[in-house]
């Protein structure tokens, strides 16, 4: 099909071409009848593939549906003859793909911190913001994401970073990272410094 549209289209160029060098219009008017039919034929065999595809898709739910009645009643009656106490097949595949009820909520666990993406921004304090302004303590950025980080940040990992002082780094429109929080990290390493020279 795509072959016979292939032909008509080089033979409406050719006729529209020839109706140029010879200025007669009727093979300007036969190139545009070959154009519209070339269109028809390739909608024609869109139409077509869709409707196959349809079918296809369709043929293998069908096959699929009676099996599954089938899957059906033999889980029922698993069910029915398996003790409550024993774990069932479809329930440990349930626990791998998602945790049972009560297993959401462990506080023991820190969360994990984010890998990916964009970490937050971290909601510095104003008091932290103008100690860290006036410092020229390094942090490091990473290229094409807009937060700095100190360098024991988790969101780091193996990430190539660039180093930069605070004051430069803010100038440059980064933003500090909710994660290792470093305004108010090195604003406390500041404070600290400045009471054990005191």
């Amino acid at each position: 099909m795509l072959y016979i549209v292939l032909v008509l289209v080089l033979a409406a160029l050719g006729l529209l071409v020839a109706a140029l060098i010879t200025a007669n219009s009727l093979w300007a008017w036969i190139s545009i009848g070959l154009s519209v039919v070339a269109g028809l034929l390739l909608v024609f065999d869109w139409l077509r593939r869709r409707k196959k595809r349809a079918a296809e898709a369709a043929a293998p739910a069908e096959s699929e549906e009676p099996e599954d009645s089938e899957e059906a009643d033999d889980s029922a009656s698993a069910e029915k003859s398996a003790p409550d106490d024993e774990e069932k097949p479809e329930d440990a595949e349930q626990t791998v793909l998602m945790p049972a009820a009560g297993e959401l909520s462990d506080t023991d666990e820190a969360p994990e911190p984010q890998r990916n993406g964009d970490p937050g921004e971290e909601k510095s304090d104003p008091a932290d913001v103008a100690i860290v302004s006036d410092l020229e303590i390094e942090v490091v950025v990473v290229d094409e994401y807009p937060r700095y980080h100190v360098t024991t940040c988790a969101w780091l990992e193996t990430r190539d970073t660039i180093p930069l002082g605070i004051g430069e780094a803010r100038q440059l429109g980064f933003t500090p990272c909710a994660l290792c929080a470093p305004d108010a990290e090195i604003a406390g390493q500041h404070r600290d410094k400045t009471k054990a020279d005191s």
